[in-house]
């Protein structure tokens, strides 16, 4: 059953800052950035200067990924903010690709290592990530025989609403549950949260940012399909014995995918 506009919008009334519609249109005001930030990473003097939305970072080779948000902060650091709420993947792996992705698109070719961006990664997710009972987890790299942590440019910190510990940094976690927000002690968070669900402005930027996640997940399974379908026309030519280079062009592929299809075939008995 298709819904009128005024159904959706009732709809999305119920939207919560955990999830993604509403999510987005918060983080598209740099002054809710910014408070959050300030919260999750203990500093009160951190400045956000700019703020993109849904940023699609392109890798060269594989897959894209689409950033939540994205904040450039006051000493040029590139911050990542992140909202999950299903618990279906690797979330550490996620992470990790997600700051590769940041780092290569953003890192101007020719730079010298200690050129590249610093890069932090804030991942808000409604479970707890490591089940230890905690709101807050920072991920260190730290060297195994000596203790000692290791300064790469890279900071993850990981946050839940899914663990009150009584902590300020949990207090502001626990608003992402909530369809309403009114409270003083985080007033960038409460105004934006009034503005998109009691004015008409803030309600358009809500409807419209639903509307183009639905295209835009319609579109991208029509794209899945249609490298399903590739998938299975090579698949069939290798069975065939179709020599590689002649696949590659039929697929308008590169060889060394046609030989990566290959291999996973004969690895799972299919060749």
């Amino acid at each position: 059953m298709k819904h009128t506009r005024e159904e959706i919008v009732t709809i999305l009334q119920e939207q919560r800052p955990i999830d993604d519609v509403l999510f987005e249109v918060l983080a598209s005001d740099k002054d809710f950035c910014q408070e959050i930030l300030r919260v999750i990473l203990e500093d009160e003097a951190l400045i956000v200067e700019e703020v993109e939305v849904q940023k699609e970072e392109k890798n060269l080779v594989g897959r894209s990924v689409r950033l939540d948000a994205l904040c450039i902060l006051g000493d040029g650091t590139l911050c990542n903010v992140e909202v999950q709420r299903s618990n279906n993947d690797n979330n550490f792996k996620r992470i990790r690709y997600n700051a590769s992705c940041i780092t290569a698109s953003e890192t101007e070719p020719g730079s010298r290592f200690e050129n590249v961006p610093n890069v932090i990664i804030v991942y808000i997710s409604e479970f707890d990530i490591l089940k230890q009972n905690k709101t807050t987890y920072h991920i260190d790299k730290i060297v195994r025989e000596t203790g000692k942590k290791i300064e790469d440019g890279l900071q993850t910190v990981c946050v839940n609403c899914k663990v009150n510990d009584g902590s300020r940094i949990a207090k502001l976690m626990q608003l992402f549950k909530q369809s309403e927000v009114n409270e003083p002690e985080f007033p960038a968070f409460t105004n934006r949260m009034q503005y998109i669900k009691h004015s008409e402005g803030g309600k358009r930027e809500m409807y419209g940012v639903a509307e183009r996640i639905h295209l835009l997940g319609v579109e991208e399974g029509k794209q899945e399909g249609r490298q399903e379908g590739k998938t299975e026309m090579i698949q069939e030519m290798l069975l065939q014995d179709v020599p590689i280079n002649v696949i590659a062009q039929y697929a308008k592929m590169d060889a060394e995918r046609i030989l990566k299809i290959q291999q996973d075939m004969i690895e799972n008995g299919q060749l």
